[in-house]
């Protein structure tokens, strides 16, 4: 009687693998979060980062404002009605999942974020005065989830690699943009952007995982 064979090692290894985006973006989350807190010496070298690079101008501003509210979260409800449309003309399964996870994830970015901001009370940079509550950052939160959601609802809309490849290099340029913009014009600190990327990277790692299962989709 011959035995059942035993998954491959690669096979097994293949949970661990697609956590590995969520997990490691999460602990720099907390090893930046400390160092913020205590003002330790990567918080410093960030203050001094900023110091040099500071510059405010009128771009830099508008591309800042990428990260509004009034400008990202209005470019993902289009998208969200888009692949809705384009889902239930095509009779799939659960057509609405993909669109409801994508506004439930923007949603909760106020509500992870606020409480962040209101615990650490960091500082901000020069240009902002003497208020608190710049880590992590919500305008990069924001753009993290809006441009990045949108993204992975456009995917499967999609038909060449070549669309695709586009789709996700504007989602990534846009990012860079608002981290530009509100590095160089002062608005927060360099360590502000990425512990919002830090926190929206899993976000969206999660909210492809869910698409993937949800309607046979890849992230």
């Amino acid at each position: 009687m011959s035995r059942p064979a035993r998954p491959s090692a690669r096979r097994r290894l293949i949970p661990s693998a697609r956590l590995l985006p969520i997990a490691l973006p999460l602990i720099t989350f907390l090893l930046i979060a400390w160092q913020v807190a205590v003002r330790g010496p990567l918080a410093r070298a960030d203050e001094r980062v900023s110091g040099a690079v500071v510059d405010p101008d009128r771009v830099s501003g508008l591309l800042a404002d990428l990260g509004n509210v009034a400008v990202a979260v209005p470019v993902l409800a289009v998208v969200l009605l888009l692949a809705a449309r384009q889902a239930r003309r095509a009779r799939r399964d659960r057509w609405w999942l993909p669109p409801v996870a994508a506004a439930a994830l923007m949603a909760a970015v106020p509500a992870v974020i606020v409480p962040l901001k209101t615990l650490i009370a960091r500082p901000g940079p020069p240009v902002m005065g003497h208020e608190t509550g710049f880590f992590p950052s919500g305008h990069t939160a924001t753009a993290v989830i809006a441009y990045g959601a949108a993204a992975l609802l456009l995917w499967p809309l999609s038909r060449t690699p070549f669309v695709r490849r586009a789709v996700v290099a504007l989602c990534l340029l846009l990012n860079l943009a608002v981290a530009y913009g509100l590095i160089r014009h002062g608005y927060h600190w360099p360590l502000d952007v990425l512990g919002s990327w830090c926190l929206g990277v899993p976000a969206l790692g999660a909210l492809g995982l869910l698409l993937g299962r949800g309607d046979r989709l890849t992230h």
